[in-house]
């Protein structure tokens, strides 16, 4: 079998080092512009992590030849990207039995969309799987061993996903059927670990992140069984587990964002320091904006989206978050829709 892996980022050539000896050919794509030389030469890269792929690893920047009798696909790039990736692939043609597996955690801008209805927007027929729960690449590559869960409404499509990328002792695979759930667990969590973040670097204490986790877990289930997902799954690995990881380690990209907010330095300057996506800022900001259409409350998210896109101080937020008018915990228990 062939596997091919959409963007050479560092968790898509993670899952490539990862994966290699579950089949005979992998391949690694990405633009032009986005293969060093070190790369394309020497199949290693050394930033922003240092992985060594197998001499078998084919790297690419013809689409064509990496999807080319590929029977997994799996969707590594951006969310900005996703969509014009997929026109790409439409252009170029997938085959009735290929399974395309999106690994990228987020909603588009400005549509609000979730990834799998991007995905479909342009490749409606496509076999489409889900992939999302707390993988740090770091960690992984250090030989952590983590699960994640593989959705889709095609059982069949998850379970082939499942049995290929499931790798003993080290990448255990669990079936979801609900599409929405796991992908909105795993594009939510991105901002309540900016909020996390946050607060380490302000010196809040551990009272702090578990108030901010938990509350920050409630909006995530507010928002996400609001537009269909089952709450259940919001408490599993593509929800609470990503959450937990994403909020408590520095290996986590929306973290660092969070933690050089809570200094006080500005988005522009984080990102360009930073290097590489950290999908949370964007999400804040469609987060926020499907709540609001929704009519739900999401104060942490929602000071985030603050932090990011205005001139908001620290100290202002947390006095923001801190003095809120006095609620029940489960006030939404009590709402008559």
């Amino acid at each position: 079998m062939k596997l091919t892996i959409l963007g050479p980022g560092c968790w898509g050539l993670t899952l490539a080092w990862l994966l290699n000896d579950n089949f005979e050919q992998v391949c690694v794509w990405g633009r032009k512009e986005d293969i060093t030389d070190e790369l394309r030469k020497y199949k290693r890269t050394s930033a922003p992590l240092c992985v060594q792929l197998p001499e078998k690893t084919q790297i690419t920047d013809n689409l064509k030849t990496a999807v080319s009798d590929a029977d997994i696909i799996l969707l590594v790039v951006a969310t900005s990207g996703i969509r014009p990736v997929c026109k790409q692939l439409k252009e170029v043609g997938l085959k009735d039995n290929q399974i395309l597996v999106n690994l990228s955690k987020g909603l588009e801008l400005p549509s609000l969309k979730r990834m799998s209805e991007v995905i479909k927007d342009e490749l409606p027929d496509s076999k489409l799987v889900i992939l999302s729960g707390p993988t740090l690449a770091k960690e992984i590559l250090n030989g952590c061993p983590t699960a994640a869960t593989a959705a889709s409404d095609d059982f069949a499509a998850a379970e082939i996903v499942q049995k290929k990328l499931n790798v003993p002792s080290k990448f255990r695979i669990y079936t979801n059927s609900d599409v929405i759930g796991v992908e909105l667990g795993g594009s939510l969590k991105n901002v309540i670990a900016i909020a996390s973040g946050f607060a380490d670097a302000m010196h809040l204490g551990d009272n702090c992140r578990g108030t901010l986790l938990t509350r920050g877990m409630a909006e995530m289930v507010r928002v996400s069984t609001a537009l269909g997902a089952n709450p259940s799954t919001l408490y599993g690995l593509s929800g609470m587990g990503d959450l937990i990881a994403t909020c408590s380690s520095p290996y986590s990209r929306n973290f660092t964002v969070g933690s050089m907010l809570g200094k006080g330095k500005k988005i522009d300057d984080i990102l360009k320091e930073l290097g590489s996506v950290a999908e949370g800022v964007k999400t804040s900001k469609a987060l926020c904006e499907l709540a609001k259409k929704l009519n739900i409350e999401v104060p942490v998210s929602n000071a985030i989206y603050e932090a990011v896109y205005t001139d908001i101080t620290p100290n202002e937020i947390l006095s923001k978050l801190m003095n809120r008018k006095l609620k029940p915990e489960d006030e939404y228990k009590f709402r008559t829709v």
